[in-house]
């Protein structure tokens, strides 16, 4: 972890960012656990005392022993929950040091919140600015921890008839048990669904769960604009204000299907696919003696790719949908929030399983929309597009949303 001059030298150089903070170490205990507690609510960083905001090194003020005891008394007493940074002072010539605070990318206990008089303020760094968290990011902050399940919380204004009861009928008559049935007694339905988290109880009534009304409400929509999805193809390589086809695809997760097994009303992925096969081009192949028509990508990989969208995305974000991107050379799956935990792009390619919203992995799961073992990048979405056109998809996290990209061949190209 310890950093030599060259590479302080090229920190400085590089200026301040969302993990690097410049102060001097003369500032007051309660700006550094500002700065603390927001480097450790996003993914960790650099707070270098004795640097000014313009990257001139002015020094360290006081005995470079004395700032580590300054330095760790504000972890400790201005810091809840309390931590350990690593510290290190390093020789810049002329007399001068510089402390460097390193706080870990991986810290466990989110939101850490800094102290203001006598009250404990959640804090996040934006960019270059550390800022206090609104409750949508502190609730974010407490989901990343796992200490707060937002699927769970009860949907407000609405009653447990907003859930569509002929899904419901469907899901546990002929998806999960064969020989089973949702119960025609409404306090016996009730209890069921509270039992799975599909609803919750407040205040003496029996509510959706943000969770059910995702995977099973009448209109989702209405109560939680964040679900649905966004599905746009464009003529070229980038977005601009002409486009061929641009749809807000609404309802719920799950399909509803009659008893035969043919869907009557498409859920979100079906959705989905359907606007892919409906804005690409085909292309014929010979299979043997047999004319096949073959797809600029595969039903399975963007069946996958948006499955999993909508169930890992962080629907504490609002006013952000889950989006499909079809461009001339490429296609996109964008799913609002970050990667929940210590998840990251190659761990994904690897196989590391996660999950930001249990409830919903579990449903679409008994319906086959994602894959059982909870690896579909890496048993799916890979393989597939390797076999369809020998092309790695690209996995891009940015710092609110995460990005799956497919790419075209010539072959495949229409």
């Amino acid at each position: 972890m310890g950093m030599n001059r060259t590479e302080l030298i090229e920190l400085i150089s590089n200026g301040e960012n969302s993990g690097v903070e410049f102060k001097r170490d003369d500032i007051s205990p309660e700006r550094l656990a500002n700065e603390m507690a927001g480097l450790l609510n996003l993914e960790g960083g650099h707070v270098v005392l004795g640097v000014e905001n313009d990257q001139t090194v002015s020094g360290l003020t006081r005995d470079r022993r004395e700032a580590e005891e300054w330095v760790m008394q504000v972890a400790r007493d201005r810091l809840q929950p309390a931590v350990i940074p690593y510290w290190e002072a390093i020789d810049w010539g002329g007399g001068r040091w510089v402390g460097i605070v390193t706080l870990p990318a991986d810290a466990p206990d989110k939101p850490y919140k800094a102290k203001r008089g006598s009250f404990w303020l959640t804090k996040v760094r934006v960019g270059t600015t550390t800022r206090d968290a609104t409750r949508e990011e502190e609730q974010r902050l407490y989901q990343q921890s796992g200490g707060l399940r937002y699927g769970l919380k009860p949907v407000p204004g609405t009653t447990v008839d907003a859930l569509d009861s002929r899904r419901l009928e469907e899901y546990f008559g002929r998806v999960v048990d064969a020989e089973g049935s949702f119960p025609a007694d409404p306090d016996e339905r009730a209890r069921l669904l509270v039992n799975l988290e599909l609803a919750a109880v407040t205040a003496g009534r029996t509510v959706p769960t943000i969770d059910g009304m995702l995977l099973f409400g009448r209109n989702p929509k209405r109560a939680l604009p964040q679900s649905g999805m966004r599905a746009l193809c464009y003529p070229g390589e980038e977005p601009g204000y002409a486009t061929r086809a641009d749809e807000d695809l609404k309802g719920p997760l799950v399909p509803l299907r009659n008893a035969e097994g043919a869907i009557v009303e498409a859920g979100l992925v079906d959705q989905a696919w359907d606007f892919a096969r409906r804005n690409t081009q085909p292309s014929a192949h010979l299979e043997g003696n047999r004319r096949v028509d073959r797809w600029e990508y595969p039903e399975s990989v963007i069946r996958e790719a948006v499955g999993n969208a909508l169930v890992h995305r962080d629907y504490s974000i609002a006013g952000t949908d889950v989006t499909l991107t079809i461009y001339s050379n490429r296609l996109e799956v964008m799913s609002p929030g970050r990667l929940p935990n210590t998840v990251t792009p190659e761990g994904m390619k690897s196989g590391m399983r996660y999950a930001r919203n249990q409830n919903l992995v579990n449903v679409m799961r008994d319906y086959g929309y994602v894959d059982a073992r909870g690896m579909g990048v890496r048993n799916k979405i890979i393989p597939g597009m390797r076999d369809h056109n020998g092309t790695e998809p690209e996995l891009v996290e940015e710092e609110q949303r995460f990005t799956l990209r497919l790419w075209k061949t010539d072959e495949t190209a229409s």
